[in-house]
C-alpha cells in the first residue's frame, strides 16, 4: 500500500508519500511546494497542479489521504485552498487512487491519541512513528507526513 498526503493550499502545498512494507511505515519522500505570489491565484494552482501530477507519476500511490477542508475567517482564502484540493482530487482519480479525507481532529487522534493535540505535539510525534522524517522542513510538510500515515494506518478500515 502506498499513500500520498496532501496538505492542501495554493500559497504552499505540502506533499508526502508513505509506504507499508513488511508491517513497518516508510518515508518514501515529502517536501513543500511553494507557489510564486507574484502570480494569480490560477496561474499558482496551475503551476502547483503540474508539479504535483509529476510527483504523482513518480511514485505511483494506490491512496489518497487529503486534510478536509474547514473555513476560517478569511473565505477567499479558503474558496482557493478548495479549489486547490479540487486540482489534487482530480489528480488522484486520473491515478486511480482511491481518496481519504480526514478531518484535523481524527489526524491528530491518529498521531499523537489525543484529538486536541497541537502542531507542535504532532510534529514531535512523528519522528518516534517514522525513522527518516526531515530534520528540518516547514509545517506544511510535517502536516503531510502526519496525513499521508493517517491514511496509511486507517487503509484497513476505509476500504
Amino acid at each position: 500500500m502506498r499513500v500520498i498526503g496532501i496538505d492542501p493550499g495554493y500559497d504552499r502545498l505540502g506533499v508526502a508519500v508513505m509506504e507499508k512494507k513488511d508491517g513497518q511505515e516508510t518515508l518514501m519522500f515529502s517536501t513543500c511546494l511553494q507557489s510564486d505570489r507574484k502570480l494569480a491565484v490560477a496561474d499558482r494552482i496551475g503551476d502547483l497542479g503540474d508539479r504535483l501530477a509529476k510527483i504523482f507519476s513518480s511514485y505511483r500511490p494506490n491512496q489518497l489521504a487529503i486534510e478536509k477542508l474547514f473555513f476560517n475567517q478569511n473565505r477567499t482564502t479558503a474558496l482557493s485552498v478548495a479549489e486547490m484540493r479540487g486540482v489534487v482530487i482530480y489528480l488522484a482519480k486520473c491515478s486511480g487512487c482511491k481518496v481519504s479525507e480526514f478531518g484535523p481532529q481524527e489526524i491528530k487522534v491518529a498521531i499523537t491519541g489525543y484529538g486536541k493535540s497541537d502542531k507542535r505535539a504532532v510534529a514531535d510525534m512523528l519522528p518516534r512513528l517514522v525513522k527518516n522524517i526531515p530534520v528540518s522542513a516547514l509545517d506544511d510538510e510535517y502536516d503531510a507526513i502526519a496525513i499521508a500515515l493517517t491514511g496509511l494506518v486507517s487503509a484497513p478500515f476505509t476500504t
